[in-house]
């Protein structure tokens, strides 16, 4: 996590400004007990523009994680809370980008969100073209896992697929 963070205080212009935000918002410091963990395409540098910054997040009690929200966030742009069966979803807009929160009662590191950040990051890393076609993918409506799954030929579920394909890889 130190390491992606520390490529985006140095990676592109919008790499930085996502640093910038986070830094400015005091997020990872403010939910430090919550294990946050940045994932999604903006840390590994294969976003479209409107891309979010994605944060999963190891919560127990979810009343009290969504009073610490209201406080510290309630008064962001386009602030809302929405409960799953699972897992609580918060979004809002600072520093000209969405932050969306997701929480779940389960280690960070252990979260999909996270595990397919690592996955698409090390097939980047073996195959510097992939990133051109799957842009092109997500750029035709394509989420990023649908993407990864049609160009390596992973049927059914993109997101237990990238999961499957990457312990199978042992990317993870």
């Amino acid at each position: 996590m130190c390491d992606l963070l520390n490529k985006m205080k140095e990676g592109s212009p919008k790499q930085k400004r996502a640093y910038q935000a986070l830094q400015n918002l005091h997020l990872l410091y403010d939910l430090s007990c919550y294990q946050p963990v940045l994932c999604g395409t903006i840390p590994i540098g294969f976003d479209l523009e409107g891309s979010d910054l994605d944060i999963v997040l190891h919560v127990e009690d979810f009343a009290l994680y969504e009073e610490r929200l209201l406080k510290l966030y309630q008064n962001k742009e386009k602030f809302q809370i929405k409960r799953k069966p699972a897992a609580l979803k918060a979004n809002f807009f600072f520093g000209g980008f969405e932050f969306e929160l997701y929480a779940q009662n389960q280690p960070s590191l252990l979260q999909n969100a996270y595990l397919h950040m690592i996955i698409e990051h090390k097939l980047l890393q073996e195959d510097a073209s992939l990133k051109e076609r799957i842009v092109y993918l997500k750029r035709t409506g394509l989420t990023t896992e649908e993407a990864f799954c049609e160009q390596l030929g992973i049927k059914g579920d993109p997101y237990t697929g990238l999961i499957r394909y990457g312990k199978a890889r042992h990317f993870i």
